[in-house]
């Protein structure tokens, strides 16, 4: 009797590993009292053979292993600890569990283990309070991940920021005050590149920054341009800031991916430089009223200096008139 399983083990031609697995099982099954002998022949055969067999043989063997009353412990062990689509009928229902192989389980397996040995009936004080202090700690552990993630996104956050601020610096250093425009202008090469980067790293955040720099407005305004799905908003702002036709279509086909394949070339072939600039400055000047303190205060100094001198020149002229009356 205590040979069978050795004689299981042999390789025999058409015997597919499933089939060896199954009859191993069967054989131990089988035995009303199996001796020392066998309970250690079949806890050195299981393991390999389990290993070895498909998925569907394997839950078959641990379904069969349930009912038994007596399997050894490292075997227990091994299947206590296999995924709980396997191993949940053997740790609700085997009645071959030791105490100590079950709280082994529950300092060491995760939650759906605990679960499962929890729909047990038969469960003892001492497995009751372990089964608790599992609970207990699962739960913890569950809130300092749920804490740790908070504290990472909020870390997240915060070096997006100052990624931003550091743009806006980087970028206002790299444009003269002097020339800042009062209307549209050109984007610089520092625009142009951080737009090609970010699109290519898919920061669409970054670039409603460098697009809210470039129009000298608020970023309010280049996140309503970046929200127009079909695109052409983006295009006709684009356009307008005399990007190459280039970098205009590799953005584009980044951030809007309809207009990735011959899209872009279309869009852009549509519009009219002049026309998309004029209605850009007009988004401008609608953003410098909602969101800024009326007109840029360049123009205004501007518009400022212009009355001023158009008062001088009125003054002189009224005065040229009083003196040849």
């Amino acid at each position: 009797m205590a040979d069978r399983f050795r004689e299981l083990e042999r390789p025999q031609a058409g015997r597919p590993k499933d089939i060896v697995l199954m009859a191993t099982v069967s054989s131990f099954e089988s035995l009303r009292f199996p001796s020392k002998s066998d309970l250690r022949q079949f806890g050195e055969l299981f393991a390999p053979l389990y290993a070895a067999s498909t998925e569907e043989a394997r839950r078959q063997a641990v379904a069969a292993l349930s009912r038994c009353p007596q399997i050894p412990d490292e075997v227990a062990v091994f299947i206590a600890h296999q995924p709980i689509g396997i191993a949940a009928i053997f740790l609700m229902g085997s009645k071959a569990i030791a105490d100590s192989v079950l709280m082994r389980v529950l300092r060491t397996a995760g939650p759906d283990h605990a679960r499962a040995i929890g729909k047990r009936d038969d469960l003892s004080p001492a497995v009751i309070e372990a089964l608790v202090g599992s609970h207990q700690d699962h739960a913890s552990r569950r809130t300092g991940e749920d804490r740790a993630a908070a504290l990472a996104e909020a870390a997240r956050l915060e070096r997006e920021e100052d990624m931003r601020a550091e743009l806006r610096a980087l970028v206002r250093a790299a444009t003269p005050a002097a020339e800042i425009p009062v209307r549209l202008d050109a984007a610089t090469e520092v625009h142009q590149a951080l737009f090609v980067r970010f699109a290519r790293a898919g920061e669409i955040g970054m670039i409603a920054v460098t697009l809210a720099d470039a129009l000298a407005s608020s970023q309010w305004l280049s996140e309503r341009i970046l929200l127009d799905v079909s695109g052409r908003q983006l295009a006709e702002t684009l356009v307008a800031l005399a990007v190459p036709a280039e970098d205009c279509l590799f953005v584009l086909g980044k951030i809007y991916p309809h207009l990735a394949e011959g899209g872009a070339e279309a869009l852009i072939a549509s519009l009219d430089p002049a026309e998309a600039t004029l209605r850009v400055e007009s988004w401008q000047r609608a953003d410098s009223y909602t969101n800024g303190d009326g007109l840029p205060k360049a123009a205004n100094s501007e518009s400022t200096n212009a009355d001023g001198q158009d008062h001088h020149d009125r003054s002189s002229r009224d005065g040229r008139h009083r003196a040849a009356g």
